[in-house]
């Protein structure tokens, strides 16, 4: 192999935001824990069960974060929840990682801020629009795409199978559902 290799970054020590800190996002801080980041996040509501750092608004976590993890289900709430001011605060040397819904993201803004340098890359296994996706992605050579195949394991959709038949049964026992749809 001959060629000049682009320098990378360790993990260890990086500062790690992750908004949406439930069942997936508590396994990647598990992982990210173990590498030695340092773990922050955002979710609904404090957790006292984590030694993590809370922070209840996105902007303020993202402007104390080298990576921000976009792990959270989509709602009202939740949809562009990573805004350009979000991405400002993550500043030039950030990187977006979105594996939660497309929608979490603004897009548009996405774009503009890798296009413009405000921020150092993105890794997005999710986009608003799927299958498609804003084609000035797919020229950047500071993303990684992959087309929401993070979830494609045989275990994830055993737990997927057996998560439905929960809801299912929820719902027809008139309990709140585990995971609600939006329209």
């Amino acid at each position: 192999m001959q060629g000049d290799y682009a320098l990378g970054s360790k993990l260890g020590g990086k500062r790690v935001g992750i908004i949406g800190l439930g069942n997936i996002g508590s396994l990647i801080a598990k992982r990210l824990d173990a590498f030695g980041c340092i773990i922050s996040y955002n979710s609904r509501r404090l957790k006292d069960s984590v030694p993590y750092r809370y922070y209840p608004d996105v902007r303020a976590l993202a402007a104390e974060s080298d990576v921000l993890v976009v792990a959270c289900a989509l709602n009202k709430e939740t949809r562009r929840i990573v805004t350009g001011d979000v991405l400002d605060a993550l500043g030039r040397d950030g990187v977006l990682i979105n594996i939660g819904r497309g929608a979490n993201v603004d897009e548009p803004e996405l774009v503009r801020a890798l296009q413009d340098g405000r921020i150092a890359g993105a890794g997005l296994d999710v986009f608003e629009d799927e299958p498609n996706l804003p084609a000035e992605l797919l020229s950047m050579d500071n993303v990684v795409l992959t087309p929401h195949s993070a979830v494609c394991t045989s275990e994830s959709r055993s737990d997927l199978r057996e998560h439905t038949l929960a809801n299912l049964e929820a719902f027809f026992s008139g309990k709140p559902l585990l995971t609600p749809v939006l329209p």
